[in-house]
């Protein structure tokens, strides 16, 4: 195995584990290209998108490229590639010993237990409530209907795999038990239980990452990933007004 084919590796790894993670493009090109300048890889040429990672030397004959099939948040190991790359970057690492490291992150399962993610989108959903206007009386019924509508996505995510269907199916867990919990006098006003239950489904980084990349002159990354922001904010929606709308 040749220096260029391993450091190639190394920036492929390091740019697959991020880009499913969720980092912007831009990011993902610049730690990719830093490590292949320490390495001495002239002229690298990086280019990502939110399917796919392309990496070549100079005007070579080939390129690699590594698809990306499913991506999540997971800012945690954004944070350990860039670790990675720093110690890269100050001379620390060879490149065996950083691709082993990128291994062994890309493995790693570094999100909270689901139980965990449910219980905080309760009370994130909670506070919500409070926040947009709503009376301590909406606060439980939201808290009860985000942490279930959260689980519900979660759940049938595992089931489907479809991130637009589990959405538009958590929203319409939502819906249903905050208009149940209306009908049974459990809580002041449907809007606020409402509006505080889906925020812990609103893609906000989404949204922030398509901006940041579009700033950055990201063109197509920035569009593609707000286009996946408005599919997600229109399952939430729609899930909310199948339920809404039959009052």
């Amino acid at each position: 195995m040749t220096k260029d084919v391993s450091t190639a590796k190394v920036c492929l790894l390091a740019g697959k584990i991020m880009l499913k993670s969720g980092a912007e493009t831009y990011r993902v090109e610049d730690t990719m290209n830093r490590i292949a300048a320490f390495y001495g890889l002239e002229n690298a040429q990086s280019y990502a998108t939110p399917t796919g990672v392309n990496f070549s030397v100079d005007f070579s004959a080939y390129t690699n490229f590594m698809r990306i099939t499913t991506r999540s948040t997971d800012l945690h190991k954004i944070a350990e590639v860039n670790r990675v790359s720093r110690k890269i970057t100050a001379g620390k690492l060879e490149v065996d010993e950083a691709f082993m490291m990128l291994e062994r992150i890309e493995h790693a399962k570094l999100t909270f237990p689901a139980w965990m993610q449910i219980i905080a989108a309760a009370f994130v959903s909670g506070a919500f409530s409070i926040m947009f206007g709503g009376t301590w009386p909406d606060f439980i019924p939201a808290f009860i209907a985000g942490g279930a509508g959260f689980s519900g996505m979660i759940g049938f995510d595992k089931l489907v795999n479809i991130r637009f269907i589990s959405e538009f199916f958590g929203a319409f867990v939502i819906g249903l038990l905050a208009v149940l919990f209306i009908s049974i006098g459990f809580g002041s006003e449907l809007d606020n239980i409402i509006i505080g239950a889906v925020m812990p489904l609103v893609p906000g980084l989404h949204i922030t990452n398509a901006v940041r990349d579009l700033m950055a002159g990201h063109l197509v990354a920035g569009l593609s990933k707000g286009v996946e922001a408005l599919l997600t904010a229109f399952a939430i929606g729609a899930g909310v007004a199948v339920i809404v709308g039959f009052l």
